[in-house]
């Protein structure tokens, strides 16, 4: 049987410097674990442009569809700010998205013991903080028609349409509800079907589908605007949230700062199954391309690390070898290993480079065994 396939896309910034550290620990799979991967690699962002003109070519596009999972760094940079917005580096990850059809994206939010008191929240609050949202990704009011900016009379108007089919909503609640059964049988569904008619049906169709094909998951239902105060008053009482494209956007990065540190947070966004069985899949660590720290050894892995153990629990079904990354992952930060970010500004501590954060992930795997 063939070896499952993986597409790295390193992207721009430090977007190669954190994959750097994620295929250390493929080769340690490989050798100590005797799992294997079909790796390629390939170009997308300001570096495809700089190589090819575009930000993602159709032949890179191709082998992502093919790929049982694609995972990626960072796209964009300051030096592509001029360039016309059908070419910039970001267009190549709407296209990877639009074309492999990934409509739900996971974003969990995890606050390591360690890191409690990087919160802006009491560590009490979020000690242990271990949450789910799935946000909706290729519908509802950033993709809705009519959009655009028309004159009407003697002003203009800015017009964006919010709008979902019952089919959309329901395969992003079924992947919700699945994910729910993995993890504490709980789901939270946040819309505003209290001022939106298209959170009216929201709120039916998930409502529907958890009376009829999951009936074992404790469903709720939450105004996305109580969610949002909800989030930072207790987050310990939600496991996994479903909510759609808006919504999703402005909660996840929400739960994002409840751990602290973006150079910690990963991301999964998932399509259809293939022939396989597998879902269409990407994994990006959520930070951006830090240009400014880019080739100095500063850049924080961790969050394209754990986009790596997504993708060994969702996409190649490695749940156990998935937590023993992730328990790795914890065991260096409780040693008080950091690079530059986790160190707080006026604090004791000696950072490490990327580099030696990657070597101390892979020491701590190799103690695993």
């Amino acid at each position: 049987m063939a070896n499952p396939s993986l597409l790295i896309l390193p992207g721009d910034g430090i977007g190669p410097e954190v994959m750097t550290e994620v295929r250390k620990i493929i080769g340690w799979f490989d050798s100590r674990r005797g799992i294997a991967f079909d790796v390629s690699e390939g170009l997308v962002g300001g570096a495809a442009y700089d190589a090819h003109g575009t930000p993602l070519t159709d032949e890179t596009m191709e082998r992502a569809q093919a790929a049982d999972a694609v995972l990626l760094g960072a796209v964009g940079g300051p030096k592509y700010d001029v360039l016309d917005f059908s070419v910039k580096p970001e267009r190549g990850l709407l296209r990877l998205r639009k074309e492999m059809d990934l409509f739900a994206n996971l974003r969990p939010a995890q606050c390591f013991d360690a890191l409690a008191d990087f919160s802006s929240l009491k560590p009490e609050v979020v000690a242990g903080l271990d949450i789910m949202i799935v946000r909706e990704l290729t519908g509802g009011v950033y993709f809705g028609e009519p959009r655009g900016i028309f004159t009407e009379g003697n002003e203009r108007v800015g017009i964006n349409t919010q709008r979902y089919s019952e089919s959309e909503i329901a395969r992003v609640a079924r992947a919700a509800f699945e994910l729910a059964r993995k993890r504490g049988n709980k789901l939270c569904s946040m819309e505003k079907a209290n001022v939106m008619e298209s959170g009216v049906l929201w709120r039916e169709v998930v409502q529907k589908i958890g009376d009829e094909e999951y009936p074992d998951v404790a469903l709720s239902h939450m105004y996305a605007d109580n969610g949002a105060m909800q989030l930072v008053r207790w987050p310990k009482q939600f496991d996994v949230i479903v909510t759609d494209n808006l919504f999703g956007d402005i909660l996840s990065d929400c739960a994002a700062m409840l751990t602290g540190s973006l150079g910690m947070l990963p991301s999964a966004s998932l399509g259809a199954p293939m022939a396989n069985g597998r879902p269409k899949a990407l994994y990006e660590p959520v930070h951006g391309s830090a240009p400014d720290i880019a080739g100095q050894g500063k850049a924080n892995p961790i969050a394209c690390v754990l986009s790596f153990a997504m993708a060994l629990r969702y996409s190649f079904d490695l749940g156990d070898e998935a937590t023993r990354l992730e328990s790795a992952v914890q065991s260096v930060l409780a040693d008080g290993v950091r690079t530059p970010d986790l160190i707080p500004t006026g604090q004791p501590g000696t950072p490490v480079t990327t580099a030696q954060m990657g070597d101390a992930i892979v020491a701590a795997l190799e103690a695993s065994l």
